[in-house]
């Protein structure tokens, strides 16, 4: 199974890549994004967080669920600011690609200044594998009830963010992320739990 794991993971790398290179179209980046991922809290912050995640990934979800109340506060502390990598590696595990679906419209919600609520709504009801993934329809009425306004729909529904999300994972792979949830502070792996991030944090150096 692990082996089995290994492969489908690989060729999910290789599909993103694939799908990075030939994407059309000027690349648009939503508020506090660059090509790579999305920047939450202060510049000033002592300690980066990098986040590579995938919505799709059953780890990612407990990841957040263990550890998503200590990251918001060492934000809101200023003592992190967190760079969330929204991937889109395990487009297989569905059959409407939800796992580029989902992080596009992250974009949208971090343009509509509810990233991180409506992160925490994706992973609440994330989808299982091998299903169909969410609706559209169900990205925006999440959208909206993490408090975004009437552009939400639109920028869903018109894949707004489609090459952003090409981008960050592409980016994730020439940075050699071989795994969801990948949590690096300062440039350092660490194991993704709330007690390795916490003692990382605490001591950035």
């Amino acid at each position: 199974a692990g082996i089995a794991g290994v492969l489908l993971f690989a060729a999910a790398v290789g599909f993103g890549i694939y799908r990075s290179q030939q994407a059309k179209g000027p690349l648009l980046s939503p508020a506090g994004a660059d090509a790579a991922g999305l920047t939450i809290g202060q510049a000033s912050a002592p300690t980066t967080v990098d986040i590579y995640l995938d919505l799709q990934c059953p780890l990612c979800q407990r990841f957040e669920k263990a550890s998503g109340a200590a990251i918001d506060g060492f934000v809101k502390a200023g003592q992190a600011k967190v760079v969330y990598h929204p991937m889109a590696f395990l487009d297989e595990m569905s059959s409407t690609r939800y796992s580029s679906r989902a992080s596009a419209s992250t974009g949208c919600a971090a343009d509509a200044g509810v990233f991180a609520a409506y992160l925490k709504l994706l992973y609440d009801n994330q989808p299982p594998e091998h299903g169909v993934g969410l609706t559209d329809e169900q990205l925006i009425a999440f959208g909206h009830q993490a408090g975004a306004g009437d552009g939400f729909a639109a920028c869903v529904q018109t894949n707004r963010y489609a090459n952003w999300t090409k981008s960050v994972t592409d980016a994730a792979s020439r940075a050699n992320v071989t795994g969801t949830p990948t949590v690096l502070v300062n440039g350092r792996k660490i194991d993704p739990n709330p007690a390795e991030l916490t003692q990382a944090v605490g001591q950035p150096n």
